[in-house]
């Protein structure tokens, strides 16, 4: 069992939230759910009060709670991916399903999780051994809402 688990409040639509994300990810599954008992105050019977479920070999719960909780990009999830195709599928699945551009790689979900969809090659050009070419990279970071890699490496070489 995972020592440090990631829990998320949803406003009565935490299946509809699962069922989104494990859409996204090949290497992803519900592990297992908590109902709500008859005669309790803040749910209705046989719905899911908990769900638990795993992204990417990552384990989560989703708490169907009420309209309560907000969530800002203060605290985001972190998407590594592989590639530009990876980020761009990624990314228009979260815009399509009802979710919302950010900055700088961050986007909130329909249920307003935010979550960084971060291309790893991004590093190559944010941290290179050419200062000059780093901070460029960066400032062209800053003007992104979807991080390009192409744009980045543009900006690191100086084209």
């Amino acid at each position: 069992m995972q020592k440090i688990v990631t829990n998320i409040w949803y406003s009565g639509d935490g299946e509809e939230a699962v069922e989104f994300y494990l859409s996204l990810f090949s290497d992803a599954e519900v592990t297992g759910t908590v109902p709500y008992m008859e005669g309790d105050p803040h749910g209705t019977a046989g719905k899911a009060m908990i769900v638990n479920f795993e992204l990417a070999g990552q384990s989560f719960t989703a708490i169907n709670g009420d309209d309560s909780a907000k969530h800002d990009h203060a605290m985001s999830l972190q998407i590594n991916c592989d590639d530009q195709a990876e980020v761009d599928r990624i990314w228009e699945a979260m815009l399509s399903g009802g979710g919302r551009e950010i900055e700088c790689g961050w986007i909130a979900d329909k249920w307003g999780v935010n979550w960084q969809v971060w291309p790893t090659e991004a590093e190559r050009y944010l941290g290179g051994p050419d200062k000059e070419g780093a901070m460029r990279a960066t400032q062209a970071m800053y003007k992104m809402k979807k991080i390009e890699v192409q744009g980045l490496k543009e900006a690191y070489e100086g084209d």
